[in-house]
């Protein structure tokens, strides 16, 4: 049976830690990365799916048109709350209440792996692009950050951080307590984990050719004793997976 993923029930929590400008992976990390991936000009339109309080909208140039749906409706509330652009609550691995066909971008930013039937997101998205259209993927890495399947270690002697899998290729939903002290009590969300293959198959299946993928690190930098160690592995184990794909 589908669960209902939607973060509705997490939603006050989430915009304090998010809020109008976006959380520091956001502002440090993703949207500096995507700028040098992309200038828009007014002709484009943006589809954000899964788009909580809208935060990319509030990137974009003025004059380029943007869409935003989400299935919470207190994100939503709070999306048009920040911003003047059209946002709907809406189920985004269902067919999209959105007449316009020619999108020529679709994001999904941070999102696609709380919904439990990503595919289906992913096949939403193609139905709204442009030929030549993007969509763009942006994955808390599914290799190196898995949720109760990795976890940081140390090699003493080496003197090295090192990054523990314990499993991967399998699909898992994994339950995560956004306030674990509260144990029980906490509200819960889903994380749905897929190897990276998964996500390539969907959109291949959606009809678009692969055309970017790079995996983004961490802004951070630690100072202190171990710093060496931490900033090598922040290096060498990456936070984000972005893949885009172009629409045949």
């Amino acid at each position: 049976m589908k669960k209902d993923t939607s973060w509705k029930q997490v939603g006050r929590w989430y915009d304090e830690i998010v809020s109008k400008d976006g959380h520091t992976y956001h502002k440090e990390v993703i949207f500096p990365e995507l700028k040098k991936w992309y200038t828009f000009k007014e002709s484009d339109a943006v589809l954000d799916l899964g788009c909580g309080q809208g935060i990319l909208a509030r990137e974009l140039p003025k004059g380029v048109d943007y869409c935003g749906i989400d299935a919470a409706k207190p994100l939503i509330q709070k999306a048009k709350g920040y911003s003047k652009h059209p946002f709907f609550i809406g189920d985004v691995t269902k067919p999209l209440e959105v007449e316009r066909k020619d999108f020529s971008h679709v994001f999904i930013i941070l999102a696609l792996q709380n919904m439990q039937e990503g595919e289906k997101a992913i096949l939403n998205g193609a139905k709204h692009l442009r030929k030549g259209g993007k969509l763009v993927l942006i994955l808390n890495h599914p290799c190196y950050r898995i949720p109760r399947q990795s976890s940081w270690g140390v090699d003493e002697g080496k003197k090295m951080q090192y990054r523990r899998i314990d499993r991967y290729c399998t699909p898992m939903e994994i339950p995560i307590q956004m306030h674990p002290s509260q144990k029980e009590r906490s509200e819960k969300t889903f994380t749905y984990h897929h190897p990276i293959s998964t996500y390539v198959e969907w959109m291949v299946k959606g009809g678009f050719s692969l055309t970017k993928l790079e995996e983004w690190r961490s802004h951070k930098s630690s100072t202190g004793k171990w710093a060496k160690m931490e900033n090598r592995a922040r290096e060498e184990f990456p936070l984000f997976l972005a893949i885009e794909g172009t629409i045949r």
